[in-house]
């Protein structure tokens, strides 16, 4: 993978200097710009192509759960989305993966989190933070048909059980003992039968659905 440009969406003006210099300072990636709240996203996503955009989930005028909303249903491949979080168990976590976030990192996470988060989500084949984002999904009801309208293959069901369980597609191959291209197909099929945009967004409609209980 080349080089990662990132997007910064802070209304802190220190938060966003600390997470410059912690990109910056980071081989292969790269700072694309930086913008103070929510409502200046779709311009600046649109001007400068970031790869991936750290996102404070709470800003004064449009906050990370409404500008995610916007940036994923109005722009063609748009970039992976990080929120950021002060608190672990915000519910305007778990609704801003349901927007369309790939990830969330807490505000004191440590540079070499932020900066495997951002790596992580770009290349998009192993889910981040899995066991946080299933406590979160354990304070939410399942309100779903447990996916049974998704015509998912047995196959299908057992990947993305593994998925949810915050298996890369490496080690899905090793547990299901395929190759790691055949587990890449069925991953895509996984997300093109659910409409899902990418393996996390599959996973919370997994849980919402009932298909995978979060305690399990």
């Amino acid at each position: 993978m080349g080089e990662l440009s990132v997007l910064l969406v802070d209304d802190e003006p220190l938060i966003r200097a600390g997470l410059r210099a912690i990109v910056e300072s980071e081989p292969g990636l790269t700072v694309a710009g930086e913008a103070a709240d929510g409502a200046e996203v779709l311009g600046l996503v649109a001007k400068l192509r970031p790869d991936v955009v750290l996102m404070d989930v709470r800003m004064p005028a449009v906050d990370g759960i409404r500008a995610t909303t916007h940036l994923v249903s109005t722009v063609d491949s748009p970039p992976k989305v990080i929120v950021v979080t002060t608190f672990e168990n915000d519910d305007y976590v778990y609704d801003a993966l349901r927007a369309g976030a790939s990830g969330f990192l807490l505000k004191r996470a440590r540079p070499e989190e932020i900066v495997a988060a951002i790596r992580t989500v770009a290349a998009g084949e192993s889910l981040l933070f899995p066991a946080a984002i299933r406590r979160l999904a354990a304070n939410r009801a399942p309100s779903g048909d447990g996916l049974a309208g998704a015509n998912l293959t047995e196959r299908e069901r057992e990947v993305l059980r593994l998925m949810a369980g915050g298996l890369s597609n490496v080690e899905i191959a090793g547990e299901l003992y395929l190759g790691v291209q055949t587990v890449k197909t069925h991953v895509g099929n996984v997300l093109a039968k659910l409409g899902a945009r990418d393996r996390t967004q599959a996973v919370i409609r997994a849980y919402d659905s009932g298909f995978v209980a979060p305690a399990g």
